[in-house]
């Protein structure tokens, strides 16, 4: 056994791809072993963004031979009427290297036991290391000098080990080596990796830190160390963290002062040009208000330490003295009259601009809040919070820095005077932003967000671009889900289909392209919960059941999936199978009265008096939203259809008879209909 090592040294690499390549490389490194037969204990990926190393522990140093049974002629052609071998068989055994005689009869046809010797891995790794590099994934990659060869970045080294031996290989012309580079600025000459279990150690004297937790961890550590040395908090934030990750090889933490003018300004005015512009972090006091500090990470030690400060500093001061100007410039307006401005922005071709959007929203918000029973002062807060939701787009804050939408809205709300709730909730309306992230807090705030997003969808389907594939330009998908969120956070039980019927309403469009859109959106929707409820850990044949029929409440959806989980009902099977046995038989028959007087066996009786001792109560739990509560009502059908199906003949003579028993059987599993398909159940 011994460890490989690939290492693929290029330019910098852009920090964003960087993740989805190390859970690539590793996969790669996985399957591209496997279909060599090579075996291996562990594999580990090490990134920084000049480099991406796989690091395979306990490989094999053959591959695993190949036992094949590889098939021939038929019996008839292999063998003549004496049993003899023919010309057929003798060319199959001799093509593939065997004895005629060791030849065997399965199926009708001839077979030959095929055994491949496994090669030495440095002679197969060659193409395995060629297929991990080349079976990466990326949005775009480039060409340089005179190569066809795409990279995410040029290639500028490739280390390549078994045990101390080097593995040959070439990648757009440069060919595999004990060779690697250590950091740009502080490593001075090659850095030789003599094996593998070097690697690490080897690299870190070239002071490089390939290994991306411990990286991590360094940066963490150092940005917390500053942080408490200067007495304030750390403005967490996981995304920029990765990001930086990415971005360096050697991390050294260091901090730089704000000017005191610019704390002044809105929190969200500061912070955004600093974290999501610059890669800073802010600190803030227990109050939330900011200290007079940033934190940075430069990718490099502590030489010089104050020039990069000061560096870091002049550039910050330029990107806030742009925020302060914006800011200044904006509050010469209230938010209500920069309204107004929104005529200028389009929204979607053929949809309007966001003024119209805007009082689209204020319809639709207000519908929301009607149907789901607002007081009437959350209804004020609603339709005013929609009223001014998009006049931040319109400000020279927000089209400077996008990222502002919503936030800066707020802060101009409260500058304003605006009620604390209809300030929120034009924050909330873009919520959730992405995986995992808060959900709106107010009444209003949810309506609106809802409102938006069903805009949002009604608009974009309404112009025939439905999301496919992994194309989603709007991110419907994730407003989508977030809707879903939304109504199941809020315990909010309301028909979807109003709110997506009223989102088409206010849209241009022709009624049968309106009808065609909410068809669409209604099946999006599903399709969203389904992957809600899987990654739930509900099981496919439960979500099926729940799903079956037309979808209505959301959040009752998530109800019945999850009470018919707990219930264990799948277990029930004699229940079970008794309602699929009533679907089966009245699967074409038609919905009636049933006359208690045309009951001719006992069995009919039975049933129909155990219908109705539990019916009442079993609706009773159902408009409860208290599924699991009517299992043990339902369970007492279980026999009585059991005995009425093994000793009535529903397909009687007399027609009226016949069509009573089968109003009946119709009847019985509508009760359990109610809670969902059990037929779909496994």
């Amino acid at each position: 056994m011994k460890d490989l090592l690939l290492e693929i040294g290029t330019e910098e690499m852009p920090a964003n791809i960087m993740p989805s390549l190390v859970s690539q490389f590793k996969t790669l490194a996985e399957q591209k072993l496997a279909e060599a037969r090579l075996s291996f204990e562990n594999i580990k990926i090490y990134a920084t963004p000049r480099r991406l190393t796989a690091y395979v522990a306990g490989a094999a140093e053959k591959q695993s031979d190949e036992v094949l049974d590889k098939r021939g002629p038929s019996v008839q052609a292999a063998y003549d009427k004496d049993g003899n071998p023919t010309r057929a068989l003798q060319g199959f055994a001799r093509g593939q290297h065997v004895d005629v005689s060791s030849v065997e009869v399965k199926d009708n046809y001839v077979y030959a036991h095929v055994v491949n010797e496994g090669r030495p891995a440095i002679e197969v790794l060659p193409e395995v290391f060629t297929a991990m590099v080349s079976g990466l994934n990326y949005p775009k990659g480039m060409r340089w000098g005179n190569e066809e060869f795409k990279f995410l970045r040029p290639i500028r080294w490739i280390v390549a080990l078994i045990g101390n031996e080097v593995v040959p290989m070439e990648i757009a012309h440069v060919k595999s080596s004990h060779v690697s580079r250590g950091h740009r600025v502080l490593s001075h000459g090659d850095v030789v990796i003599n094996e593998p279990k070097d690697y690490v150690e080897a690299m870190r004297k070239a002071f490089v830190i390939v290994d991306i937790d411990e990286r991590r961890e360094m940066i963490k550590k150092q940005l917390q160390d500053l942080a408490d040395k200067l007495g304030g908090k750390l403005w967490h934030n996981a995304g920029l963290l990765e990001e930086i990750n990415f971005i360096v090889e050697y991390p050294t933490a260091l901090y730089g002062k704000i000017d005191e003018e610019f704390l002044k300004l809105p929190v969200p005015a500061v912070v955004t040009p600093m974290r999501d512009h610059q890669r800073y972090y802010p600190l803030h006091k227990e109050d939330g208000s900011l200290l007079p500090y940033f934190l940075t990470v430069r990718n490099g030690g502590t030489k010089a330490l104050d020039n990069v400060r000061v560096g870091n500093e002049r550039v910050l001061r330029a990107r806030l003295d742009d925020a302060k100007f914006f800011f200044n410039n904006d509050r010469k307006k209230s938010l209500e009259e920069h309204r107004a401005d929104l005529v200028r922005i389009n929204y979607q071709e053929g949809m309007g601009n966001m003024l119209d959007k805007s009082d689209r929203l204020m319809k639709l918000s207000g519908a929301l809040a009607e149907d789901w029973g607002f007081t009437d002062e959350e209804k004020a807060d609603t339709r005013r919070a929609a009223f001014l939701s998009k006049a931040d787009l319109s400000t020279e804050l927000v089209k400077e820095f996008t990222e502002l939408q919503g936030e800066m809205g707020r802060e101009y709300a409260m500058l304003d005077g605006e009620k604390q709730t209809v300030a929120d909730a034009i924050f909330e309306q873009y919520m959730p932003r992405f995986a995992g992230d808060i959900l709106p807090g107010t009444a209003a705030g949810r309506a609106l967000s809802v409102a938006d997003k069903l805009d949002n969808l009604a608009a974009t389907f309404l112009r025939g671009m439905i999301p496919t594939g992994s194309q989603d330009p709007f991110a419907l998908r994730r407003q989508t889900i977030g809707a879903v969120h939304i109504l199941n956070a809020g315990k909010i039980h309301w028909d979807i289909r109003r709110g997506i019927a009223g989102a088409l309403a206010l849209l241009p469009g022709t009624e049968e392209q309106k009808q065609t859109a909410e068809t669409a959106i209604l099946s999006f929707f599903r399709d969203r919960i389904r992957q809600i409820l899987l990654s739930d850990g509900i099981a496919y044949d439960i979500i099926d059941a729940v799903l079956a029929g037309e979808l209505t409440d959301i959040y009752d959806a998530f109800l019945k999936a999850q009470s018919m989980t707990e219930s264990k009902l799948k277990e029930n099977t004699e229940l079970r199978q008794a309602v699929t046995r009533l679907h089966n038989i009245t699967k074409n028959a038609e919905e009636g009265p049933v006359s208690a007087n045309l009951f001719i066996e006992d069995a009919e009786k039975a049933l129909w008096d155990a219908y109705q001792k539990v019916e009442g109560k079993v609706h009773s739990l159902y408009a409860a939203h208290d599924y699991a509560a009517a299992m043990p009502l339902l369970d007492t059908l279980t026999q009585p259809v059991n005995h009425y199906l093994d000793d009535v003949m529903v397909m009687d003579k007399d027609e009226k008879v016949r069509n009573n028993r089968l109003a009946m059987l119709k009847t019985v599993p509508a009760l359990f209909d109610g809670w969902g398909d059990f037929s779909q159940l496994v």
